[in-house]
């Protein structure tokens, strides 16, 4: 595994988790396809910059973040995609785009749409395009402990 921060981390914690290879894939719907995961039990991360400041966003696949909600939630005036110069830096065993969605282990904060608690477990990037970590959802939010709300566009 790439992260070899993240694999202590959750060893550390006493969290079973499985790993998945998968062919090559760069999309998140690639990726769910190719790991053969459902859509919607894939979480993927998106960096955001709120009043300037980076956080993680974890959603469903298939989702996309609304900045509306987001700025909600957050109480930031200014809600924007980062851009990967942004952030690709800050994560330097990680792919860039690939980064596992647990903000803590890099002092960011982190915020998680409620649809992810739909299912029993999550599937994300380990640092690669080509490995995920699959664990339950409430072994992930008791380690990250992300502020958790509706923050996609799906109605």
């Amino acid at each position: 595994m790439p992260v070899d921060r993240l694999r202590k981390y959750l060893e550390e914690n006493h969290v079973k988790y499985v790993t998945v290879t998968h062919s090559p894939a760069f999309t998140a719907q690639e990726i769910a396809a190719s790991a053969h995961v459902p859509g919607k039990e894939l979480a993927k991360t998106v960096m955001v910059k709120l009043d300037g400041k980076l956080a993680m966003v974890v959603l469903p696949a298939p989702e996309k973040v609304s900045a509306h909600r987001l700025r909600e939630v957050t109480g930031a005036k200014e809600v924007e995609l980062a851009s990967e110069k942004e952030f690709g830096d800050l994560f330097p065993k990680c792919e860039v785009g690939a980064m596992p969605p647990f903000g803590n282990l890099w002092d960011m904060e982190t915020f998680a749409d409620a649809h992810l608690r739909e299912d029993e477990f999550i599937a994300f990037n380990a640092g690669s395009h080509t490995e995920l970590v699959k664990l339950a959802f409430a072994d992930y939010e008791r380690l990250v402990q992300p502020k958790i709300s509706d923050i996609t566009t799906r109605s």
